[in-house]
């Protein structure tokens, strides 16, 4: 059989293949790791994307055969570690993922060394922490707490000495907690009609996201303004936990398994009763649409909420083809950097936010490509540096027009872009926020 270079299909993957006990057999991982990395050694397009692909391939350079039979198999685990699963290599660079006959998936491959790792008892108490976003939001936004926690976070000696135990780099610019949560705040309003268009659902079913509950509960409210605004009932899902990405990235799939049994039960109630899902974090959407539908491939209840679910702009996008979305805009948005999430891009949903503000009257520069930030990688102090290295092109093209405006569906990475592009008086606000503030919305 011949082989050809790239492919001409569009990328597919394979369900995770991870109740399979040889799924954790380390050296059955090892021989895989040999395979990809010796494709990937042969092609070196990844190199720019992050830091994992430059690791792998010092590794080989340096390597007593200069090829990845040279490198030792315990080192291996540097590049496994420098993988925050973005997924970029796969949707965007690689020309050997699925269908094609090599079959690389270089991001899955990497869930499954982590998923061995977390196995063996190799992660941290502090990655153990950091993905229990769930539990550390309960606790940090209690009132009496929520007072110190944020004070603590502005804390010079504080920090440093939280960066000392914890190992969380004392200058990463981290997001306050707010006792006055998303979920027991929002007022939905269910009681318009409904009017489902040709290619939308007419009701949403808002996942609020540990993000949106406990740190920044202003960018579910304004989600809940711009459904108000455009006349479409919504609800809030009732009862949710943590999506489970964090402990995916982890490598923690039982966590994964049990957050899903809390969640589903909830969701397909909603989808099947013909409710759009609405999430406002990128990496949440993309949970439930991407990895837990290949984790669980043949329950029916998954699949079903991955059909239901949307990315906001997607919805609100879907509606204006419709003829269903309002464009009343009244207040001008000036100039807008935007950058688009990893996790909202591999979605392959197209540019939606940037139509939505673009159609809303902003001038937008878009920015497409990885910031570097991760959900917890770039707070870590060993690879807080590499981080702002990652974003530094990121932080150059979005400081680059003098903006009005730094966004991103991603409220973390756009903190992380406005930290890096230093003295700026653009102001950082979530996309929905910004739709809200052209409507003329308070």
């Amino acid at each position: 059989m011949s082989t050809r270079e790239g492919n001409l299909e569009a990328p597919t993957r394979h369900p995770l293949d991870w109740k399979n006990p040889d799924f954790f057999n380390e050296e059955k991982l090892n021989h895989e790791l040999e395979r990809i990395f010796d494709i990937c050694h042969g092609c070196r397009r990844c190199v720019s994307l992050c830091t994992a692909f430059p690791t792998l391939f010092d590794l080989v350079d340096g390597s007593s055969t200069m090829e990845v039979d040279g490198v030792a198999k315990a080192d291996y685990w540097k590049v496994v570690d420098e993988c925050y699963l973005c997924d970029l290599c796969y949707m965007t660079k690689c020309p050997y993922v699925p269908p094609h006959p090599w079959n690389l998936d270089f991001p899955h491959t990497m869930l499954r060394a982590k998923a061995i790792k977390f196995k063996k008892g190799g992660t941290t108490f502090r990655d153990k922490l950091l993905s229990s976003t769930d539990a550390m939001g309960k606790l940090a936004s209690i009132p009496v707490v929520v007072q110190a926690v944020n004070a603590s976070l502005k804390n010079k000696p504080i920090r440093k000495l939280v960066g000392s135990v914890l190992h969380i780099h004392p200058d990463r610019k981290l997001p306050e907690y707010d006792s006055a949560k998303f979920r027991s705040t929002a007022k939905p309003r269910s009681d318009f009609a409904v009017k489902a268009g040709e290619r939308t659902p007419g009701k949403v079913a808002i996942y609020a996201t540990c993000y949106v509950n406990y740190n920044e509960p202003g960018i579910g409210h304004d989600l809940l303004k711009l459904l108000a605004h455009n006349e479409i009932p919504a609800v809030l899902v009732d009862k949710e936990a943590c999506c489970g990405m964090p402990k995916l990235e982890l490598g923690d799939l039982d966590a994964v398994e049990k957050l899903k049994e809390t969640n589903i039960p909830h969701l397909v109630k909603l989808a099947r009763d013909g409710y759009a899902i609405l999430t406002a974090v990128p990496s949440c959407t993309l949970m439930y649409k991407q990895e837990l539908p290949l984790m669980f491939p043949h329950d029916a209840d998954v699949q079903a909420v991955k059909e239901a679910m949307w990315d906001p702009f997607e919805y609100l996008m879907a509606r204006n083809v419709d003829g269903l979305l309002k464009t009343d805009f009244k207040d001008p948005l000036g100039k807008v950097a935007y950058h688009v999430p990893c996790h909202q891009r591999v979605q392959n949903i197209g540019n939606k936010t940037r139509d939505a503000l673009q159609l809303a009257g902003a001038k937008v520069t878009m920015v497409e490509r990885c910031s570097g930030h991760d959900g917890t990688w770039g707070v870590k102090t060993e690879y807080f540096d590499k981080s702002m290295k990652i974003g530094k092109p990121v932080f150059r093209q979005m400081a680059e027009p003098h903006p009005d405006y730094v966004s991103s569906d991603c409220a973390i990475a756009a903190r992380h872009i406005l930290q890096g592009m230093g003295d700026s008086t653009a102001q950082k606000q979530h996309p929905i926020t910004l739709l809200r503030i052209a409507y003329g919305l308070e």
